[in-house]
């Protein structure tokens, strides 16, 4: 199994799984041309996607949806509440009713819910060849199902959206930032940091730091967060920051190890 995000971040999100020939996306939320690009690097084109999967319907995770939807061949698959959203939005969208757990292809795909201000939000659990990654963004806190969600797995792409003193003393009015603090906003760096904690005391051997806000935070400060947090463990932990506006690196989990491999080509 091959995974990399295609772009992370407030201005927009949306990531690739790919097993063999099985290829799906998680969430659109950057131009349908842009996705398109990256795909084709990667020797993938849209019409080649086995599924197309949304955590939720803000507009950084579904703004290149409606566009990118004329050119593929599988479903659209999301929550019946983010379904309803995604379809008064986009009205031509034909989106499926995502299951708790479903097979595409060489992939395990499940949903649990997360704790976020857009009805039916969920993260995923991939599974394939034997080994899983989970998609833990759009937090507002660590509840129940995100903690058991990311127990086992061997990748985690985990929120650390925000520095809270930076995000408490910049320019968002005082309405945005409670938002943004709240139960159902976004995951402060030390928050994220206690997420890559317990996906590597329960055996993650790399985490991935993603929907870092451009405004109230930087790359450095959210890997000095988890690097900290991390240290406890006694054993190394591949700490990465997934870029905001280009590709990821491509991470290979195969024959029980995580690596990061430099080959454009995905199959």
């Amino acid at each position: 199994m091959v995974v990399c995000t295609l772009a992370s971040g407030s201005k927009g999100n949306c990531l690739l799984a790919c097993c063999g020939q099985t290829y799906i996306l998680i969430d659109a939320g950057i131009s349908a041309r842009r996705i398109t690009r990256s795909l084709g690097d990667l020797g993938v084109s849209p019409e080649e996607l086995s599924a197309v999967f949304v955590t939720h319907g803000h507009s950084d995770h579904i703004a290149g949806l409606r566009v990118l939807s004329k050119r593929l061949r599988c479903p659209i698959r999301a929550t019946r509440q983010t379904g309803w959203a995604l379809q008064r939005r986009f009205p031509e969208l034909n989106v499926e009713e995502v299951r708790e757990e479903e097979q595409v292809g060489e992939l395990r795909v499940e949903c649990f819910p997360t704790p976020h201000d857009a009805p039916g939000s969920v993260g995923y659990r991939v599974t394939g060849d034997g080994m899983r990654f989970a998609l833990c963004t759009d937090l507002g806190h660590l509840s129940q199902p995100v903690r058991d969600a990311v127990r086992g797995i061997d990748l985690l792409i985990s929120e650390s959206n925000h520095d809270v003193e930076w995000l408490r003393s910049g320019p968002y009015p005082l309405y945005l930032q409670d938002r943004i603090l709240g139960l159902y906003g976004h995951l402060s760096n030390e928050e994220g940091a206690e997420l890559a904690r317990l996906a590597a005391a329960g055996g993650s051997q790399a985490v991935v730091l993603a929907h870092l806000s451009q405004e109230n935070n930087t790359p450095e400060r959210a890997r000095a967060a988890a690097a900290q947090a991390l240290e406890s463990l006694g054993r190394p932990v591949h700490l990465s920051v997934a870029p905001e506006q280009e590709r990821g690196p491509l991470f290979r989990l195969e024959n029980g190890t995580v690596s990061v491999v430099e080959e454009i080509a995905l199959c």
